[in-house]
């Protein structure tokens, strides 16, 4: 039996979502097309009838918004919402049996009972639904926590899965706070002592685990069901009211530790699939606002996921304004990494768009303003947008960096050029405007992929495991096993293996741009030649805690390159134009552009001539000698990937006298003016 309807008032139509007012709760949701909508109040999360229903006239409807007071509640409460309208063509549209889910609920419940396959057909989901918790609004408290502000110039990006990250034997990790927000607090110290100065998480934004074929789990995160709650498996303890508080103390912890939270979050599409899809929420508010359809009211995807959102509209873009505000200024997040964001940039029919109305409000956006900004150039549908990518403030995934470094390394033919255009910031590729330091994120690895281990033990995926019989990864990863497929007990394939890892991380970060690394690269973290772990939360796609002396190795290896990248950074900063680069080949100013070649140098000289650094990198089967430019200083040699592991990159530089040097086959040499490195130690 319904409570009693408790006392109510018009309300207003902003704040969107619902708000806590001094005599209950305002409720605010956009419906356009709707004739009618209930708000239902719940006892708790896991009940399967409302406690009552409150009827939305007329009254309640301001242009696009239905809204209402209702005195005597607050936070904690739970609520959804039905809404009646017309079918559209094709029967889809409005379904009054499913209760929605407000797209600005800030928390979530009833994830105990959830059935996503309730959400389907015409039969009511009431008692499998989830429903929204009435939580604070408050702003982060940037006074106690300020943001870190680094530059891009110095920026180095870890991207980790938090569940993932937080798990797996050794970890540091309390028991009881292994994959969750909190958790990840307990691993700040490793990241500390690693050098990176931000960490990019997958999606921590509510998606349905559920969403996966044949039993599997979603484990990634790219399927949301919401753009405001944090993922309920995140949550230490459970409670969905204190899921807010639990992202500002680890976001806290980062800022006070010098650390940026950078979000990957994913506005191109939803959890709701295509028009056969379950009616979670967007949908049965009005599908025709939110999703790029045709006239049959078909849904149009580049997503790959059955629907596409029409991030074009004024309505859908306050929606998606709304959500980074939420996480950018009431939870303290630094920036955002867009899933397939160039797909955000499609006006009607999916046509791309040169000034995307949804970038603008962005880059116009006030309390956006010092947010680190990143995105993926290309979506499903063809589209790859990088040096012209419509949004200026906006960072690109450079994937030809990826391809490129990983073709040279792997001895491909004509693969000199484009290495040379990369480590020199992609000209070729930034043409329009001159190249500045947060345009551009380099990478060699990423969660979409091999990680850097398996790039150098597996010629092919092996992706059995994830049920698709191995139709799912992408089957062109410039990966070579170097002999042996999997794990090698050979001590030659082993070395080459471990020396072509230390060639890669140099080359990366020995070039101009924002380097992203792959969670457990450091320590050579395999995923058993699956390169797509989308479902694996397993020791497959948790962190590597347990490193033996050889992880240890490469761990050291990058924890000084990344040392070394701070001290060098204004020299591989693209906007100093005074600097000079010259290209060599095995003799001073011959560098062979050949497609036959695997040998290439360069070296930066100031304006006068003098030579700063020397850089040589040997693809080749064999060993290689190559001349040095006079350097009246004295060179020190840095780097030499030559040299058994551990002694490639030692702490402390040595002087370099011949006037040419060997570099071994499959290794990099970096020499550095005597007067660059001066008391320069790694350690």
């Amino acid at each position: 039996m319904s409570a009693p309807t408790p006392a109510i008032r018009l309300g207003t139509p902003w704040p969107l979502g619902a708000t806590v007012t001094a005599r209950g709760v305002n409720f605010s949701v956009v419906a356009p097309l709707a004739t009618r909508v209930e708000l239902l109040l719940f006892t708790d999360g896991e009940a399967s009838e409302p406690q009552c229903v409150i009827e939305l006239d007329g009254q309640h409807r301001s242009a696009d918004h239905w809204h209402v007071e209702v005195e005597g509640i607050g936070i904690g409460a739970c609520y959804g919402y039905r809404v009646f309208g017309p079918l559209q063509p094709g029967g889809h549209g409005f379904n009054p049996s499913k209760v929605l889910l407000d797209p600005c609920a800030r928390a979530i419940a009833g994830w105990g009972n959830y059935r996503r396959g309730a959400a389907v057909g015409a039969a009511p989901n009431t008692a499998h639904c989830l429903k929204g918790v009435v939580t604070e609004r408050d702003r982060f408290n940037f006074e106690a926590a300020p943001r870190p502000r680094h530059s891009w110039q110095r920026s180095v990006i870890y991207e980790l899965h938090l569940g993932g990250f937080t798990e797996g034997a050794g970890t540091p990790v309390a028991p009881d706070r292994r994959g969750t927000l909190l958790g990840l607090i307990d691993t700040l110290p490793y990241l500390l002592e690693l050098g990176v100065t931000a960490i990019e998480l997958l999606p921590v934004m509510a998606f349905d685990p559920t969403d996966a074929p044949n039993g599997r789990l979603n484990h990634w995160g790219y399927s949301p069901i919401s753009w405001m709650a944090p993922h309920p498996d995140y949550i230490a303890g459970g409670d969905p009211g204190q899921a807010r508080q639990q992202v500002r103390e680890l976001v806290t912890a980062c800022h006070q530790a010098g650390i940026e939270v950078i979000l990957d979050v994913v506005y191109n599409h939803t959890s709701e699939g295509n028009q056969e899809g379950p009616t979670l929420s967007w949908r049965g508010f009005c599908d025709r606002l939110y999703y790029h359809q045709n006239a049959r009211g078909d849904y149009l995807d580049v997503s790959g996921c059955g629907n596409t959102i029409a991030a074009n509209r004024p309505l859908v873009r306050r929606l998606i304004l709304e959500s980074l505000r939420c996480w950018a200024t009431e939870l303290g997040i630094d920036g955002f990494r867009f899933d397939l964001g160039i797909a955000l940039s499609r006006g009607e029919e999916l046509m791309p768009l040169d000034t995307p109305p949804l970038f603008e409000d962005i880059e116009a956006d006030p309390d956006l303003a010092d947010i680190k900004l990143i995105s993926e150039p290309w979506d499903c549908g063809g589209l790859y947008r990088l040096d012209d990518f419509p949004a200026r403030r906006v960072a690109t995934w450079n994937g030809r960096f990826r391809d490129d470094v990983r073709r040279f390394w792997k001895g491909d033919s004509s693969t000199c050029w484009p290495l040379g255009q990369r480590m020199s910031g992609s000209p070729d590729l930034f043409t329009r405007t001159p190249v500045h330091p947060g345009q551009c994120i380099t990478f060699l690895t990423a969660h979409d992929g091999f990680t850097l281990s398996d790039l150098v033990s597996f010629n092919g995926k092996h992706n059995l495991a994830n049920g698709e019989n191995d139709r799912d990864g992408d089957n062109h990863n410039n990966s070579w096993n170097h002999g042996i497929e999997g794990p090698s007990s050979d001590h030659a394939v082993v070395t080459l293996r471990a020396r072509q890892l230390r060639n890669m991380l140099a080359t990366l970060l020995l070039s101009p741009g924002v380097p992203m690394l792959l969670m457990g690269d450091e320590v050579r973290r395999s995923q058993g030649g699956n390169n797509n772990t989308w479902c694996q939360n397993n020791p497959l796609g948790w962190m590597h805690w347990l490193p033996d002396e050889a992880d240890q190795t490469v761990r050291t290896f990058l924890r000084r390159l990344l040392t070394l990248r701070r001290h060098l950074a204004p020299l591989l900063n693209p906007e100093i134009t005074t600097l000079e680069r010259h290209w060599h080949g095995v003799e001073c100013n011959k560098p062979d552009w050949a497609s036959w070649s695997h040998t290439l140098a360069w070296s930066l000289h100031e304006p006068q001539g003098h030579p700063l650094l020397w850089c040589g990198l040997n693809a080749y089967a064999k060993a290689i000698h190559f001349e040095l430019p006079a350097n009246s200083d004295g060179w020190m040699r840095v780097i030499d990937t030559g040299l058994p592991a551990g002694d490639d990159l030692p702490a402390a530089p040595s002087p370099w006298r011949p006037e040419g040097i060997p570099l071994e086959s499959r290794s990099l040499v970096l020499l550095a003016s005597s007067k660059l490195t001066g008391q320069l130690h790694l350690d």
